[in-house]
């Protein structure tokens, strides 16, 4: 009973919401910007109150989802608005009826149905009783699915889903094409200042030492020393430069181990909770345990963390990593934490990454990759 007394509320609430909202809708339809805050404003109400999906078209100017949006809104959000008032109005009035009509003055009373006055308490008891029930069933079993019409009627059109989705795919796609060449420039700004270096170094220092082999076996000695330490640097330095492209350890014990070695070395105490996996792209793996590796990082270096958590699991054809911490909570990804960079890289497999971090904590990260390819 509280189920559908509570869903009635919303209902009623979401629907008589509309109505205002409906007719000032008409006055903001020539100024493009006004309309889209308009329509995203009642979108957000429609999830917070209803819990239905109704996602927001590209806003970047008046497009046809919102004038369609507005217009349909107007349309239907006054008459069913109207309805949750003629509802929710007469249902007060029937308590009121029921309960305390005597205290009312005589020409005042409450009158219930079609205007019928309330002489006695035969009148209360029998035409307020039925008011209630009769508008309290509607309020809970008509105005819910009305609410949810709706909702669904305002919701963009397939071929205007798929024209936003496109637009979000190729502004993406610059961004990962842009990392990308960045990407590539430090990889051989390392291999170029670093790598290549100590290689050239290395063969000069062979190459005395194999002059100085025969006459000077000490000399020769001290290269070849050099030389090998040499080699050594160059080997750590290549193996660095290889973990930023692909980790090795991805290769050799596949994302669940390499996550179980993420998690072991974290500087945050963490635990991990992982799910049956299966196979999984290598793609999709890489920015699986980048994800992972980043939000473990930020945990230590920015919210003061003492405890993470890590769950990974595989449903309905899509990776889902959350990393939880009990940190200061704040973060931005405006402030160069490294959130921007597991959004990116989730967004070129066309994934998704939610961030909830409240001031106090707990953050929240919450990566979702498609693994049906």
């Amino acid at each position: 009973m509280y189920k559908y007394g509570s869903n009635a509320l919303r209902a009623c609430a979401y629907l008589l919401g509309n109505v205002p909202t409906a007719l000032g809708g008409l006055f903001f339809l020539p100024r493009p910007g006004a309309v889209d805050n308009w329509a995203d404003s009642r979108r957000t109400a429609a999830r917070r109150w209803l819990g239905v999906s109704n996602d927001s078209s590209d806003s970047s100017d008046s497009s046809p989802t919102t004038r369609r949006w507005l217009a349909i809104n107007t349309l239907i959000g006054v008459p069913a608005g109207l309805m949750a008032l003629l509802v929710a109005g007469n249902l007060v009035v029937g308590v009121l009826g029921t309960t305390v009509w005597w205290a009312f003055p005589r020409a005042n009373r409450p009158r219930l149905w079609v205007d019928l006055p309330i002489d006695g308490w035969a009148d209360a008891l029998s035409l307020g009783i039925v008011q209630v029930v009769v508008l309290g069933a509607v309020a809970c079993f008509v105005l819910p699915p009305l609410a949810r019409a709706h909702t669904r009627l305002l919701a963009p059109s397939r071929a205007e889903r798929l024209a936003v989705r496109t637009a979000t795919l190729t502004r993406t796609r610059a961004d990962v094409l842009d990392a990308h060449g960045a990407e590539l420039r430090r990889i051989e700004r390392d291999l170029h200042d670093g790598t290549q270096g100590r290689l050239v170094a290395m063969t000069m220092e062979l190459a005395l030492a194999r002059q100085a082999v025969r006459e000077e076996p000490e000399t020769a000695e001290g290269l070849i020393e050099r030389a090998h330490a040499s080699a050594e640097a160059t080997l750590a330095e290549l193996r660095d430069v290889v973990r930023t492209i692909y980790p090795p350890i991805l290769a050799d014990r596949g994302l669940s181990g390499a996550l179980s070695a993420v998690v072991a070395r974290s500087a945050v105490p963490a635990r991990l909770d992982l799910g049956e996996l299966g196979k999984i792209p290598a793609a999709v793996e890489t920015v699986a345990y980048f994800t992972v590796v980043e939000a473990l990082t930020n945990a230590a270096k920015h919210s003061a963390a003492s405890a993470a958590t890590v769950v990974v699991e595989r449903t309905d054809g899509r990776l889902r990593i959350r990393i939880t911490d009990d940190g200061c909570g704040g973060a931005d990804e405006a402030r160069g934490t490294g959130l921007a960079g597991i959004r990116r890289r989730a967004m070129a497999l066309d994934g998704e990454v939610t961030v909830d971090s409240p001031a106090g904590g707990p953050t929240v990260i919450t990566a979702e990759l498609p693994c049906v390819w």
